[in-house]
């Protein structure tokens, strides 16, 4: 079950965080909570499904506190993914403190690349790269248009090399999938 109360805290603790200060868009934004008994698996840490799924709030935060989610609903658009890779490096249990991290690491003409981790007692558990777009009507906006709206028309932000050489093996990943 998507974790809704959570949702909706993140959501308030991030206003309140944009009122306090807001965030450039290409700045971290950091949230923390901790580990819960529901996010458990069968192996007693958080499952994997799980850290996907809490990495969304992060993103949330993000766009809030930098101010992207009202230019999201005043132009009527959304939020979509459209390609990841994660690490798991280690276990998240019971009651753990996580802190999470997010932050917009480069963009292209269609894509927005974020970067996201999540850190107990220091150390780093899992980390994410995303490939996303804000959407319309069932299309993705290119930057230039949302960097218009955000008001930063003339802002870059190169991609790492790093972001550049998975985007390229990406794209000879066989689609339809094999299996």
């Amino acid at each position: 079950m998507y974790p809704v109360s959570r949702l909706l805290l993140a959501i308030l603790e991030a206003k309140r965080g944009q009122k306090k200060q807001s965030l450039a868009f290409d700045a971290v934004s950091e949230i923390s909570f901790r580990c819960r008994p529901w996010d458990l698996d069968m192996f007693m840490e958080m499952n994997n499904g799980r850290v996907l799924t809490l990495y969304d709030l992060g993103r949330f935060d993000l766009s809030i506190r930098c101010g992207l989610m009202d230019v999201l609903k005043r132009q009527k658009w959304g939020l979509a993914v459209a390609g990841s890779s994660v690490r798991y490096r280690k276990r998240v249990r019971l009651f753990d403190k996580v802190t999470m991290r997010s932050q917009v690491v480069g963009m292209d003409e269609r894509w927005f690349y974020i970067a996201q981790s999540m850190w107990v007692a220091g150390e780093p558990t899992s980390s994410v790269l995303l490939r996303t777009c804000i959407t319309a009507r069932g299309r993705s906006i290119p930057t230039a248009e949302v960097r218009t709206a955000i008001g930063a028309p003339d802002w870059q932000l190169a991609i790492p090399d790093w972001v550049t050489s998975w985007n390229e093996a990406d794209k000879i990943r066989p689609w339809p999938p094999a299996p």
